[in-house]
């Protein structure tokens, strides 16, 4: 893989801001409620943190298309250091709210990164390196929790200091050692470019898998936001031993991401490896419910992790490679927005279901991975003529 170098460095950037946005993750509810927040409230604190990420993943995305990856990743890192600061200052809830609503903004930087991916790394190297990106994110968030829950055990506040200190010293990293991409198209600041992209979103292939990303999350995060609640009422485990599970989940999505998309989308390609991965997290999320016993639990769990570590970077590299070259930033970063749309309609349905019957989410979850593995086999791989090679057609 050509300038491994700089993906190793990314990967470690988005590695640390993950790490920083996991460690407020375990006790952000129970700080609210220390400021005077209804557990109805603390909903709030999710929900509007998805909407600045769907409204700002674009937004980052494109403007990194047009003034360069470095500068606007360096920027969302800096806002990210600020926003956990008012977090870990917050004397109340208002003020907490503020900061996720700051952070939301400032982590809505995936997009860039991804794009950066795809800048460094050829078409046939594209899915590996989406996996070795979507590996480092998913050791940040497993590694964050645990690190959370310990610096809370001295104040609910000081996760939020810990993680502004990491977003700082990743400020400075990334400012030193990541380089900007040699062969980013610079897209230029004309309606004319703007209409371009818009006209990558009604091509087909994008136009469904933008759709794919939308339904992919919801489901998921309709089970994430009920699982503890499932491990506590179906399977009797304790807080404690619901974060052990998480962990457990999280590991296997980094090994399947930095160990088996590489290989496997070279042999079979990112179109089957977005099939396999969907009806594997079908599979996952309709056992859930049903098994018996905490190895139950962890059986059902394996596919659907496995799963979406296939799945997601498959999905990230076939929207790169259907995208025009200096469309990267903007399309990826529509594709979060998706995602986000996701995060913020998947767990207001999922725990509204929930309570009413605890299986609902799962298998309506699973029929939702079954419609986006359908979807994703209609999806045509070959490039659009928007994105022709570096270097030609850019007179167009």
């Amino acid at each position: 893989m050509k300038n491994r170098p700089a993906l190793l460095l990314l990967a470690l950037v988005v590695f640390v801001d993950m790490l920083g946005f996991g460690m407020v993750i375990p006790v952000m509810a129970l700080y609210a409620e220390k400021l005077g927040a209804s557990v109805a409230s603390t909903g709030w604190l999710s929900t509007l943190y998805s909407l600045m990420q769907l409204v700002f993943a674009p937004v980052w995305g494109r403007l990194s298309d047009r003034v360069g990856r470095r500068p606007v990743l360096l920027v969302s890192i800096a806002m990210t250091a600020l926003a956990f600061l008012f977090y870990g200052l917050a004397g109340s809830f208002t003020v907490l709210l503020l900061s996720r609503l700051f952070a939301g903004a400032g982590t809505a930087n995936i997009a860039i990164a991804q794009a950066y991916v795809a800048d460094v790394t050829r078409p046939e190297d594209r899915a590996k390196g989406m996996g070795v990106l979507g590996a480092a994110f998913g050791m940040g968030f497993v590694l964050g929790p645990a690190l959370g829950g310990l610096l809370s055990s001295y104040s609910l506040a000081a996760p939020g200091f810990a993680a502004s200190a990491l977003s700082v010293l990743n400020l400075i990293g990334a400012w030193i050692l990541l380089p900007e991409p040699a062969h980013r198209s610079a897209a230029p600041a004309t309606t004319r470019r703007l209409s371009a992209l818009f006209a990558e979103l009604r091509k087909p292939g994008v136009r469904r898998i933008i759709v794919i990303y939308f339904l992919a999350i919801a489901a998921f995060s309709a089970m994430e936001s009920t699982y503890a609640f499932l491990a506590e009422k179906r399977y009797g485990l304790s807080e404690k031993h619901v974060a052990y599970v998480f962990a457990y989940i999280g590991v296997l999505v980094a090994i399947t991401q930095g160990g088996l998309v590489g290989p496997l989308s070279r042999k079979l390609g990112e179109k089957r490896l977005l099939v396999i991965g969907s009806v594997l997290q079908a599979v996952g999320l309709a056992w859930l419910p049903f098994g018996e016993g905490v190895s139950g639990l962890l059986l059902a769990s394996a596919p659907l992790s496995v799963g979406s570590g296939l799945a997601s970077p498959a999905l990230s590299s076939l929207l790169s490679k259907l995208s025009a070259d200096e469309d990267q930033g903007g399309t990826l970063g529509i594709g979060q927005s998706a995602a986000a749309l996701g995060r913020i309609i998947g767990p207001v349905s999922g725990t509204r279901s929930f309570a009413t019957w605890q299986p609902a989410p799962y298998l309506g979850g699973a029929a939702i991975m079954a419609l986006a593995a359908v979807v994703g086999a209609t999806i045509r791989t070959g490039r659009p003529e928007a994105a022709a090679p570096r270097g030609e057609g850019q007179q167009a």
